[in-house]
């Protein structure tokens, strides 16, 4: 059960299998699998949170549940390709009243930005009931947080019925801006770095950006943050280069005719 009426229950989808790069989540940076540095990072935040990875029922993700184990991460399975009805189910699995989504391809998450969205909703309970970093999205991909009531998240599970409102767990909720409210919090440099600067993970490009940071900053600061990670690549924009050819591109672009608040400058083709 999750402790403290107001902490947030984070859940980070995991899986082994991926389309573009199986197994990235067990792929190694600074000596650990992906997925235990992201949790770290996840967990270092100074919000008020609990986080727990939420994998599939599919005997391959035996192998993720051994993982959590051995690090002593939370875990809970659930359905493979319905992520709604797995992220809700863990929700309810551990008592949560607020509920948090970032994906597990999220390596470079920042702990700080992790908690400026956090406070933001915390501070305003009651006034929003679904609050993010991506609508719209100012920040460089990969720092994705979402944020929002057990209640909403169950409204959610109930009534999406679309196959992305299932597998992305929480379009049904930001496509509707006339029946929920939403807020968003936008980079506080001002900048909108979101289509331009990638930090996810999903082709062997991203995976070498992400271990080149990590062999850079790890070493020197282990919670390294956003800005740290902005010096480094003004410092080495041959960095940066490694996987730009992938800035912009993100699950959107398969969806432009079903989504209703995105349009074609919200993603690019890979």
């Amino acid at each position: 059960m999750i402790s403290g009426t107001e902490q947030i229950l984070v859940v980070i989808q995991a899986r082994k299998g991926s389309t573009r790069l199986p197994g990235k989540i067990l792929m190694p940076l600074a000596g650990e699998p992906l997925l235990v540095r992201m949790y770290e990072r996840v967990v270092s935040s100074d919000a008020d949170l609990k986080a727990v990875i939420a994998t599939t029922e599919e005997k391959e993700d035996d192998e993720v549940e051994d993982l959590c184990r051995a690090y002593d991460m939370e875990c809970f399975r659930g359905h493979p390709y319905d992520l709604l009805d797995r992220h809700y189910k863990t929700a309810l699995a551990y008592g949560a009243k607020h509920v948090a989504k970032i994906p597990s391809d999220c390596p470079l998450i920042c702990p700080d930005v992790i908690k400026r969205v956090a406070d933001f909703y915390l501070s305003n309970i009651g006034k929003y009931d679904y609050v993010s970093n991506l609508h719209p999205a100012t920040y460089p991909d990969g720092n994705d947080v979402e944020v929002m009531p057990f209640e909403i998240l169950e409204t959610a599970w109930k009534e999406a019925g679309r196959d992305f409102e299932r597998e992305h767990t929480t379009p049904y909720i930001w496509e509707d801006p006339q029946r929920f409210r939403l807020g968003n919090v936008e980079w506080e440099t001002g900048l909108d770095f979101s289509m331009s600067h990638r930090m996810t993970i999903d082709y062997p490009e991203d995976y070498e950006f992400i271990k080149a940071v990590y062999e850079e900053l790890y070493p020197v600061k282990k919670n390294f943050t956003l800005c740290d990670i902005m010096l480094l690549l003004e410092r080495k924009p041959e960095i940066k280069d490694i996987n730009s050819k992938y800035a912009g591109v993100n699950w959107y672009r398969h969806h432009l005719g079903e989504l209703k608040t995105i349009t074609h400058e919200h993603t690019k083709q890979g």
